[in-house]
């Protein structure tokens, strides 16, 4: 079950009085909305068959095709009617039952129809004609080919181009999870495994997945839930944001789920899958598999082999940390332009676009993986006519990935098999122009399977240039393919050039001028003379059709041409058809060798992107080692900087990982602690500057190149953020406990290969109180963690840990400051500030003058009488420590007091 929209039965009369059906149709003209109320014998024939359908996909709306419409009926009708704002009908549905609710969709509507019900959560299962009604002996036989839900979605006009649709599917057992997910539209297959739900949570929020599983002994549950709701059988912890899909636990055993794995892939083992030992993400991919072999029937499409991995293969960045950098979306309006992905995304195809986009949000831990990525890179730098000529190629290259999904599941047209032919003709381009390259990546594209070559020459030789969108009109194949076919086209030609001829012949026989030959859909081809000429129609001419100001005529001789042509055309139609599901089928057979070219294809074009940014915007190749090292040499931020005209970004250099050698270009006199304390005004750019070195960290281990002159980077484990301040009211958290929360996630699982990025803390609260918590929380990570951290606060009493522990240093973000205002420089250097200027802050954003004197006047009277500065001078601090951070965690007696 699915917790789409699908409307419980105890809601249909209400729903139907919700889209303004009044109650004497509902008494009298409607008797029934819900076809579990009526008694299936007293059902017509076709209205039976319906609700036999419907009872095997109660959870689905129900799309049954009557002749040129998708047609639904009953409590469906009344939710389609309502989200599609469409007219709702009736229809007789037997004598004892009356008429019943209907309303339908033209067939050639349907994907944008579906499109819009499953971006409202609706799950569709498509009934359709399996025979020609035409030779049907009485019901036209239908069945569902497809079910569509907002997981398995194909049609490219339901999907966004640049990011994957993952369909997920999880399995939880006491403390541990299985997690799958896949991608139906590009074959991608994935599991793992963890411990905690929230790792889960994590991973969930990380994929986004557009419908999520969830196995349960509930199997009606989900037709209960609507968009936005929950169940508590749902574990504690997991996002309540995504569309869970309840399903029966029999496929999410382990039995019957590592079966289905192993007939689907022909395999005894899955063993080379990486997931035998793995219960849980056995369980989770073998649930998932069940569930599009049940929704997509035969026209499943192959998928990629199965891929198994951990969370601690790659860099963690959780949520928050994720919202606070800006990866993918930005915090305040949440749109892609502004954001990292935006700033890096310089890719031609859409398939390069989706891989960056999970680079970005898997970095990884690998040095010899980061540095294959960079040599790639380095060699697109150096060579920029082998960049251009590939940037050439690939924009004539269309998403591979998503075609050989739809040709796989029998889906594609003809448009998109041309598609396929010119992508499949560039890759002999592709492979000569890589002839002499030196770097994996670019090597991985010298060689072109040669099953893809035929391919594209047999489509290029049957399909023509520009086929008709749909494939039943013709006009598909080239001349010369069928023999059959041609003398068809012959015929039908040489019969049309007669009737074209027939005017002028037509004219001169009867001596009537304005005699013409036309035709319409309804009645053929004719020969209309005016009422005034009637007279003049010879003998031979039979009536056909009378008008107001002509009569129109047929000749047998014209009536034996139209039937031929007429006939010729329906023959020519289906051999076509014929001939293009031959050719669909056999590049479906291939989907999963087009895949692995496209997954080859997509990381040349990201890295080549990649290398087009590092030249434009001048970027360096940083030095990925082991340990602690962080330092970067006028570093940028990568957004901020293109935001800007040329020249005006401030580059600042970082250095942290105590006991670490910095580069020479910053040089061995700049400090490289564990943990800065940063400070400076407000709006001077301590914020920027936090998100810089975490982007910079996160593009390093991504593979890229990064906006510095120079950089020397120790892989992280982990990117921590806490950046502004935000509320959760939905669960009644104020500002502060998120802060508190977030914190407190931070220290409890920071590491010393962690990277930490704090700003505000304990800005929430009275102010000693925030500044006790900032003082603590910035001391357990210095002495305690020793996690490379930078904490910007506004707090300047924080300065004094730089005196009492080795591996904290103080900086701040520089001002000039003139009589009458300030001027913000956005450097930062080493020190301490003393003031954060947000009277000025407040001037520049434009308070009221007098509430600005009436500031300053308060502000006077409170450094007058402030005891804070006076109570941390009393402590008893002691003096500044030799002793290195882990010794001084197993001496008690260095416990930092702050106050006295």
């Amino acid at each position: 079950m699915t917790a789409s929209k699908a409307t419980a039965p105890d809601r249909q009369s209400s729903d139907a009085q919700d889209i303004g059906i009044p109650e004497r149709l509902l008494k009298h003209t409607v008797r029934y909305t819900n076809y579990n109320e009526v008694h299936r014998d007293d059902l017509t024939p076709m209205m039976r068959h319906y609700a036999e359908v419907k009872d095997a996909y109660p959870y689905a709306l129900l799309m049954y095709r009557v002749g040129d419409f998708f047609e639904t009926f009953f409590q469906d009708a009344i939710a389609i009617a309502r989200e599609l704002e469409l007219v709702l009908t009736s229809k007789d549905a037997g004598k004892a039952i009356g008429k019943v609710p209907l309303a339908g969709i033209p067939h050639h509507a349907l994907d944008r129809y579906c499109a819009l019900l499953v971006e409202k959560g609706f799950a569709i299962a498509i009934c359709d004609q399996v025979e020609d009604p035409a030779q049907a002996q009485g019901l036209v036989k239908r069945e569902v080919t497809r079910v569509i839900t907002p997981g398995t979605i194909l049609e490219e006009g339901m999907l966004t181009a640049k990011r994957n649709n993952f369909l997920a599917a999880l399995v939880i057992a006491d403390k541990h999870w299985g997690l799958a997910h896949a991608d139906v539209s590009t074959g991608e297959f994935f599991t793992t495994q963890g411990s905690t739900i929230d790792q889960l949570s994590q991973e969930l929020m990380r994929l986004q997945p557009a419908e999520v599983l969830v196995p349960t002994n509930a199997p009606d549950l989900g037709a209960l839930l609507r968009p936005g709701e929950t169940s508590d059988k749902l574990p504690k912890g997991l996002p309540a944001k995504f569309c869970y899909t309840f399903r029966s636990q029999t496929a999410f055993t382990q039995t019957e789920a590592k079966q289905r794995l192993l007939q689907s892939y022909r395999v005894r083992s899955l063993e080379g899958f990486g997931c035998e030992h793995l219960p849980l993400a056995i369980r989770a991919a073998g649930g998932l598999l069940h569930y599009l072999e049940d929704t997509q029937k035969e026209s499943l499409a192959p998928l990629l082999p199965l891929s198994t991995y951990t969370t601690t293969e790659f860099l963690v960045i959780d949520n928050q940390t994720r919202r606070n950098l800006e990866i993918t979306q930005t915090v305040r309006d949440g749109v892609f332009h502004g954001s990292l992905l935006w700033a890096l995304d310089k890719t031609t195809t859409a398939m390069g676009s989706r891989a960056l986009r999970r680079w970005l949000l898997q970095p990884l831990l690998s040095i010899e993986k980061i540095q294959e990525r960079q040599t790639t890179i380095s060699e697109l730098v150096d060579n920029g006519t082998l960049r251009q000529q590939l940037q050439l190629i690939l924009k004539q290259i269309y998403d591979l990935e998503r075609l050989a999904g739809r040709a796989g599941s029998g889906t594609a047209n003809g448009r998109d098999l041309v598609a396929m032919a010119e992508s499949f003709e560039k890759l002999p381009d592709l492979a000569a122009l890589m002839a002499h390259a030196q770097s994996l990546y670019l090597v991985k594209l010298q060689t072109v399977p040669p099953e893809l070559e035929q391919m594209g020459r047999k489509l290029r030789s049957h399909l023509v240039d520009s086929p008709p969108l749909y494939l039943t009109d013709g006009g598909l194949i080239r001349e010369g393919v069928n023999a059959h076919l041609d003398g068809l086209r012959d015929q039908v030609s040489s019969d049309q050039r007669w009737i074209a001829s027939l005017e002028v012949t037509e004219r001169e026989r009867t001596g009537i001028s304005n005699l013409k030959v036309g035709f319409n859909k309804a009645f053929g081809y004719y020969i209309s003379i005016s009422r005034a000429k009637s007279s003049q129609a010879p003998d031979d001419y039979i009536r056909k059709q009378t008008l107001t100001n002509e009569e129109r005529y047929i000749t047998p001789e014209l009536k034996e041409r139209e039937a031929r042509i007429l006939n010729a055309k329906d023959e020519i139609n289906q051999i076509e058809y014929e001939i293009f599901l031959g050719l669909r089928e056999d590049v479906g057979q291939h989907a999963e060798l087009i895949r692995r070219v496209a997954v080859n294809v997509a990381a040349a074009d990201v890295l080549c992107g990649l290398a087009e940014i590092a030249i434009y915007q001048d970027y360096c190749r940083p030095e990925i080692v082991k340990g602690r090292t962080l330092t970067i040499d006028a570093g940028r931020h990568p957004v901020v900087e293109q935001s800007l005209p040329a020249g005006f970004f401030v580059p600042n250099s970082t250095g942290l990982g105590y006991g670490e050698t910095s580069i020479e270009s910053v040089g061995s006199a700049y400090p490289t602690p564990d943990l800065i304390i940063l400070t400076g005004p407000n709006a001077s750019g301590k914020s920027c500057y936090l998100r810089q070195v975490g982007l910079i960290q996160l593009m390093a281990q991504m593979g890229s190149f990064v906006p510095a002159k120079g950089a020397v980077l120790g892989v992280c484990d982990r990117i921590f953020t806490r950046v502004g301040a935000v509320d959760d009211l939905a669960t009644g958290q104020s500002t502060f406990m998120v802060e508190m929360n977030e914190t407190a996630n931070i220290l409890n699982h920071a590491t010393p290969q962690s990277l930490v990025l704090l700003d505000e803390i304990g800005r929430g609260t009275a102010t000693f109180d925030g500044l006790s918590i900032a003082w603590a929380v910035a001391e357990h990570l210095a002495s305690q963690i020793c996690a490379r951290t930078i904490f910007a606060t506004h707090y300047h009493e924080l300065n004094e840990l730089a005196s009492l522990l080795a591996n904290v240093a103080n900086f701040q973000v520089t001002v000039k400051e003139m009589p009458d205002q300030i001027i913000f420089l956005h450097q930062v250097q080493p020190g301490g500030a003393d003031r954060s200027y947000g009277i000025e802050a407040g001037r520049l954003a434009g308070l009221p003058p007098s509430v600005i004197k009436r500031a300053q006047q308060v502000m006077g009277q409170i450094e007058k009488h402030s005891k804070i500065a006076v109570g941390l001078r009393k402590g008893s601090h002691p003096k500044k420590s030799s002793k290195t951070p882990k010794a001084a965690e197993k001496d008690p007696d260095s416990q930092l007091n702050i106050f006295g």
